[in-house]
């Protein structure tokens, strides 16, 4: 399949009462598990949830942010992803070596890898003193329906979402994507029936991008109605960078520092995010050190 580029589709329909997001991922999927050598099932469940992520921050606006953190009681332990309103997203699962056997549909196994039981953490940024923050209870793992949850519980806003990673037979990601659908005050209940209609018979996120269609006829098929407003480019993005782990390093203190050039001459630090190892010789640790100190 010819690559093409990662891409979010925003929109309205039935008159401004439904806002809808439509997203690839798959580049952005792709590269996250080839940071952090991801086996299949893992790859699935961190992909779902930074496709999400994607599509939450395209609801922000300027320089405001989130953090997604899945905790549940399945091996693959806790999911992370962040995104903001620039279309930038990264993510890290703490056990990327999961692999469990297809579900009962031939499906990978989401929630075998995630469990159905813990809780998902969202917090967002939005340049007040303190960020918002939002919990709600896994109620099935698979994630799509986890979030529509949190949209209902915490945001108070219904929403219909669907979530999908296809991975080849070599572990790499054939595509990957997803929608959002938030159903605003207003719609009749002929209008909320025929949404729920189109979801359902919707075929799955992944035959429909494998089909080839581009994010605005996955809202099309949802939504024939659909104006598409604006379009956004997804991509991975990673914040860390050599200046930010000194700050970390220094913020170890002088004990910890003095241990760390005695003992072991120099310093390997791994960003969970993209999984870059930044190595710190003993002067410049001695340079750290003297920056701890003063």
């Amino acid at each position: 399949m010819e690559k093409k580029k990662d891409r979010l589709i925003r929109g309205t329909a039935m008159n401004g009462k439904v806002r809808a997001f439509a997203v690839r991922t798959t580049e952005l999927v792709d590269e996250l598990r080839r940071r952090h050598d991801m086996y299949p099932t893992a790859t699935a469940a961190l992909g779902r949830t930074v496709t999400a992520a994607a599509i939450m921050g395209a609801m922000l606006k300027g320089q405001e942010k989130l953090a997604i953190m899945v905790k549940g009681n399945g091996p693959i332990g806790q999911i992370t992803a962040e995104s903001n309103a620039l279309g930038e997203v990264r993510g890290y699962v703490s056990n990327p070596h999961v692999h469990l056997p297809s579900n009962s549909l031939g499906k990978l196994d989401v929630a075998g890898a995630v469990g159905t039981e813990g809780f998902i953490d969202i917090s967002k940024d939005l340049g007040m003193k303190e960020p918002y923050r939002g919990s709600v209870p896994i109620v099935s793992g698979e994630l799509g329906e986890d979030f529509t949850y949190y949209f209902a519980i915490s945001e108070q806003t219904p929403a219909a979402v669907g979530l999908g990673v296809l991975v080849e037979t070599d572990n790499s990601v054939r595509v990957a994507g997803g929608f959002i659908i938030q159903l605003l005050p207003g719609l009749t209940d002929e209008e909320i029936t025929e949404i729920e209609h189109a979801v359902g018979a919707m075929p799955s996120v992944t035959a429909v991008l494998d089909q080839g269609l581009e994010p605005e006829e996955m809202l099309h098929l949802l939504l024939p109605d659909a104006v598409v407003l604006d379009e956004l480019e997804i991509s991975f993005v990673c914040q860390c960078s050599r200046e930010r782990i000194e700050e970390t390093l220094v913020s170890l203190g002088q004990h910890e520092l003095e241990q760390l050039i005695e003992e072991d001459d120099q310093a390997e630090v791994i960003c969970h995010y993209c999984n870059e190892a930044y190595v710190f010789n003993k002067d410049e640790l001695q340079v750290i050190l003297d920056q701890a100190k003063s």
